[in-house]
């Protein structure tokens, strides 16, 4: 039976409705299971968030399933709605998920408010996989935890810092450093890579920014309270980086990549 009420948003359970009921009629039998990682199964959901989610599918879409899941990803945001626009995910397939060599291989995706699909290994990262089997939250099918293998602490640790030490120019690469929120992106992820790599676990974007405000050089903590306090700004391409930020941003990013 299809969860009800998997956030805490009714728009947004419809809308997950509409995904899961149209993934199942357009994969048949090889579908399994719909799930919601992310923000949102990290219990920091919010509607600055956008909505992850994850199908697993035993077999790798054919020619007729994959053009029927485009199909529906391509009305799913252009209907009336503010959640339709904020899906963002992949279909898994079963056997990539239950152990870490399944990682880094190609799943259909869908970015963040797109209405094409790509195949990607955006989803299938030791992340994603760690939130899905930890905190996961079912949709229909299966727990998380009998569907999702564990990922071995130092996949966890060894992701995490081999991505501190591109994070700024990666992150800044897509993002421009005239926009706000990619100043915050780049602070929040610094936290939740090193965070990462101190726990072996995955924090949400706010608790890895308390939890480095706690444990972190207090000589950092301006900068922190900054990137926390900003967060109700959103994404707005005219919204410019408050003076001085976007530099103390990467100072911050080249200080944890060399503390982790």
């Amino acid at each position: 039976m299809l969860n009800p009420h998997p956030t805490r948003y009714a728009e947004l359970n419809g809308v997950l409705h509409d995904l899961v009921t149209g993934a199942q009629e357009a994969l048949g039998d090889s579908f399994v299971g719909a799930y919601l990682q992310g923000s949102f199964a990290l219990g920091a959901g919010d509607l600055h968030s956008d909505c992850d989610f994850l199908v697993v599918v035993r077999e790798r879409p054919d020619a007729e399933q994959e053009a029927a899941l485009r199909a529906l990803h391509r009305d799913l945001p252009h209907r009336d709605g503010f959640w339709n626009r904020h899906l963002e995910g992949s279909y898994a397939l079963a056997d990539d998920l239950l152990s870490a060599d399944g990682l880094d291989r190609e799943w259909l995706y869908v970015d963040h408010g797109n209405d094409q699909m790509e195949w990607s290994t955006h989803c299938n990262q030791p992340w994603a996989r760690w939130i899905l089997r930890e905190h996961g939250i079912t949709l229909v099918g299966p727990c998380p935890a009998d569907v999702v293998g564990a990922v071995p602490d130092e996949v966890l640790r060894d992701r995490a810092r081999a991505g501190l030490a591109t994070l700024t120019d990666d992150v800044l690469g897509w993002c421009p450093p005239s926009v706000a929120w990619c100043q915050r992106y780049l602070v929040v992820q610094a936290c939740r890579s090193l965070y990462t790599v101190r726990t072996a676990q995955v924090a949400s974007k706010r608790d890895a920014l308390r939890w480095a405000m706690m444990h972190g050089d207090p000589r950092w903590r301006p900068l922190l309270q900054q990137v926390q306090a900003d967060r109700d700004r959103g994404f707005d391409r005219d919204d410019h980086p408050r003076p001085g930020s976007v530099d103390e941003a990467r100072a911050f990013a080249a200080y944890v990549a060399a503390v982790a």
